[in-house]
């Protein structure tokens, strides 16, 4: 009865022409809101305080920001819930704004590569050609998981197509996932070949060995986050997952927040400062540490 009752007084439910199927929480829309907005000015001024701003830290400004807007919209949609924009808006921002923090780690796996391998390359391939490659895999799958949320996500469309938008959406999704198993394979060779690095340079190469820690934490929390979102819409927007939204914080939203505070407690630019840890402009192989 009290259930009922407060269904009743949700202006998400009694809003004609409503978009959202179940009342949402607008405090636990604020709180996170806040949270990536302070996580977000974190980032912002790390990247400019270390300087690497501009050289690749600015892409993990951008996944707290896109959080952010995520979270801006969302309490903006439960506040006006007959707004196909503002919904259509944090909707899709939630399912692709992660593939920023995805793309910063491989780019972070690919300066490790390079500053802390005798001759700059795993398995014959290239630290500066590491992050390019992973970057523009990471790519292939947002193009894919964009396209597949937007288009689930349009006005008056049949259910069989929204089930299909949202099946591209999943293959974008999995097509991530095994990027990131193929990276992760790659991390492990690093941390065989920093292990050695570290009896002959301990002061350098240990702080390197925790950013790589934080590398896999981060790689275990996006996996999480992947296998949630392959669970919540296999069987479409009308399945029990996608109506509470405790799911989506517990195992979206909260894993998403956390790598980023990761990031900001083990910053890479400082473990990796100065110009000369930075990739070389030029896409060639680099001569080996002296």
């Amino acid at each position: 009865m009290s259930a009922f009752i407060s269904s009743m007084q949700c202006k998400a439910l009694t809003t004609a022409d409503t978009m959202w199927s179940f009342c949402p929480n607008m405090g636990a829309s604020i709180f996170f809101l806040v949270l990536f907005a302070v996580v977000f000015a974190a980032h912002l001024f790390q990247a400019i305080y270390y300087k690497k701003f501009f050289n690749y830290c600015w892409v993990i400004v951008m996944s707290a920001f896109w959080q952010l807007l995520t979270y801006i919209f969302r309490s903006i949609s439960i506040q006006t819930p007959a707004s196909f924009g503002n919904y259509a808006a944090w909707f899709v921002l939630i399912l692709v704004a992660p593939l920023w923090t995805n793309a910063f780690a491989y780019m972070v796996f690919g300066r490790l590569v390079h500053n802390y391998t005798p001759d700059r390359k795993l398995w014959g391939l290239p630290a500066s050609k590491f992050g390019l490659v992973f970057v523009v895999l990471d790519i292939v799958a947002f193009v894919v998981q964009v396209y597949g949320a937007a288009t689930a996500t349009k006005n008056d469309i049949p259910t069989d197509e929204v089930l299909r938008s949202l099946h591209i959406y999943m293959g974008g999704v999995g097509i991530q996932l095994l990027f990131i198993l193929m990276c992760c394979a790659f991390g492990f060779k690093l941390f065989f070949v920093m292990r050695r690095e570290a009896v002959q340079f301990p002061q350098t190469v240990r702080p390197a060995l925790l950013l790589l820690y934080i590398q896999f934490a981060v790689m275990i929390l996006i996996i999480i986050r992947i296998i949630f979102r392959i669970v919540e819409y296999s069987s479409g927007l009308k399945s029990t997952i996608p109506s509470h939204e405790a799911y989506q914080y517990a195992l979206d939203t909260l894993p998403m927040f956390i790598a980023l505070v990761l990031y900001n407690i083990v910053h890479p630019a400082r473990i990796m400062r100065g110009p000369e840890t930075e990739m070389p402009s030029s896409w060639h192989c680099c001569s080996k540490r002296k």
